[in-house]
């Protein structure tokens, strides 16, 4: 007894399940992977530039902390503000990307304990309207994602205000 030949279309059929179920699959990874990066950066989207308003607002985050995107030698970079940090801690592996040459070596305490870090000198740092220049930082080899930790070598030249989920950031005398 033959068994009837293979039905071209159901195969096809198939296909094109399996190709929808991928492009809603697709779909739905692209949609939760744009909310996870709101909740972690609600302030993404503000647009940076040096020498505006004088003033900066920033959305607290799920987890607490002030995020905004800023520009490290004119180079684009995500921010931590970070008042528990002397200076301005970049992960080590950004450095070359971002025109950071390391310096001497230096012990540094972190909340993982003690670091040896580079140290080096950022020529220009943007955070919205705000623009420092030779800001000393370090480069820091134990930060393994691409967050810069924005600690009070630029921080202590801004007035803060919170209220609530919200820090507004001034220059000094604004």
């Amino acid at each position: 007894m033959n068994a009837p030949p293979p039905d071209p279309t159901r195969r096809l059929g198939r296909a094109m399940s399996w190709l929808a179920a991928l492009a809603i699959l697709g779909l739905l990874w692209l949609f939760f992977s744009e909310q996870l990066e709101r909740r972690y950066n609600p302030n993404r989207d503000l647009a940076v530039m040096p020498g505006g308003s004088g003033e900066l607002v920033l959305q607290r985050n799920r987890m607490g902390h002030y995020v905004a995107p800023g520009t490290i030698n004119g180079q684009p970079v995500v921010f931590l503000l970070d008042t528990g940090a002397t200076q301005v801690s970049v992960p080590a592996h950004l450095g070359p990307a971002l025109g950071l040459s390391p310096g001497a070596a230096a012990q540094v305490m972190t909340a993982n304990g003690a670091v040896t870090v580079r140290t080096t000198t950022i020529a220009e740092l943007g955070l919205g309207p705000f623009l420092a220049r030779n800001v000393r930082s370090h480069l820091n080899p134990g930060m393994r994602d691409d967050q810069v930790l924005l600690g009070m070598s630029v921080l202590k030249h801004l007035e803060f205000h919170q209220r609530g989920d919200t820090l507004i950031l001034r220059a000094h005398g604004s």
